[in-house]
């Protein structure tokens, strides 16, 4: 049941199309816009990062260990290891007495390309905080230290600190736990899979808070998304897509690996998730931008944005405009 979405096109010859689902709920977490199954059953992976943070946010465990604003908002990051994200990150460290080794995912070198190049001309090897995920790892650590937790095992599905996740998880998804597939991520965390739109319906909390029943996770919510808000260079990284939208004061966004994306409008109450099928990200900020003109979104600085990350026109590395990007998908309303 899935729609196409975008078609790449060189010298007019259609070489690329990206299938995929759009699920946009409105305040009330109807579905009001749709393009594909709006149930397909969906893996958050790094856009479930809000979440995993609230139980740290809603135990005060950023307080005990005084985070920064901008130390705290790198715990829902996917970020790229650049200069500014280690500082944070190290910084943690130092303040939660959290060891590097602790962490369980896996030594890497930085997804951003120029940090990498800046260690590799300094001769300097792969490290478990340059893993885009470590932020939300150092946040749970920092939760078992602070709640009295164990740290081993604190990735693993049964240790209180992922139970406690997944119950916030449900709640927000305005789901039951048992109806949330586990899996495991790539940096070693449980990885959860639910509907589309229940993912939307999440979102949108996250957008409305003033949704949320329970007072605690209400205003952990409101300080996760004032915080991704004012520091969106530690949510990504540099020209990143979630950095971009998160410059708009207006959206919260959050994509994972595989295709997911997501963000709310505040003001329009309404937050909108999709998946592109082959997995691939860079159709992202297009799909977005379109979205947002089909809606008739006011603020054209954030679109224009998105067409900069990902311009309609593919361009050769000689800098020759050789072919299109061309969103085809139309947002079906639903009453």
């Amino acid at each position: 049941m899935e729609e196409v979405l975008v078609r790449e096109y060189r010298a007019g010859v259609e070489e690329c199309v990206h299938t995929g689902h759009i699920c946009g709920v409105d305040g009330t977490g109807s579905v009001k816009y749709s393009v594909g199954d709006v149930q397909a059953l969906t893996f958050l992976r790094s856009s479930g990062k809000p979440f995993q943070a609230i139980p740290v946010i809603k135990h005060g465990v950023d307080e005990t260990f005084g985070f920064t604003d901008a130390e705290g908002a790198i715990l829902m990051g996917s970020h790229r290891a650049e200069p500014f994200h280690v500082q944070a990150l190290e910084s943690i460290m130092r303040k939660t007495g959290i060891q590097e080794d602790q962490l369980i995912c896996h030594p890497t070198y930085p997804l951003s390309v120029y940090a990498t190049e800046q260690l590799h001309r300094e001769h300097k090897p792969k490290r478990p905080i340059y893993h885009n995920c470590s932020g939300k790892h150092l946040g749970i650590l920092a939760l078992c230290k602070a709640m009295g937790y164990p740290l081993e095992g604190y990735g693993n599905p049964d240790h209180p600190a992922q139970q406690e996740i997944l119950e916030t998880l449900a709640y927000m998804a305005d789901l039951k736990q048992e109806e949330i597939a586990l899996g495991t991520d790539g940096c070693g965390f449980p990885v959860f899979a639910m509907p589309l739109r229940s993912l939307a319906v999440a979102f949108l909390k996250l957008t409305c808070p003033d949704l949320i029943g329970d007072a605690a996770t209400r205003q952990a919510v409101e300080k996760i998304v004032r915080r991704m808000n004012a520091h969106y260079e530690m949510v990504a990284g540099t020209d990143r897509i979630c950095s971009s939208l998160l410059m708009d004061e207006n959206i919260v966004a959050k994509g994972g690996a595989k295709g997911v994306y997501c963000f709310g409008l505040k003001k329009e109450r309404l937050a909108f998730a999709l998946k592109v099928l082959d997995g691939s990200e860079d159709e992202w900020p297009i799909i977005t931008a379109s979205i947002l003109e089909q809606i008739g979104y006011a603020n054209q600085d954030t679109i224009d944005r998105m067409y900069e990350l990902a311009p309609l026109d593919i361009m050769n590395d000689n800098k020759l405009v050789v072919g299109q990007n061309k969103p085809v998908f139309h947002l079906k309303s639903v009453n």
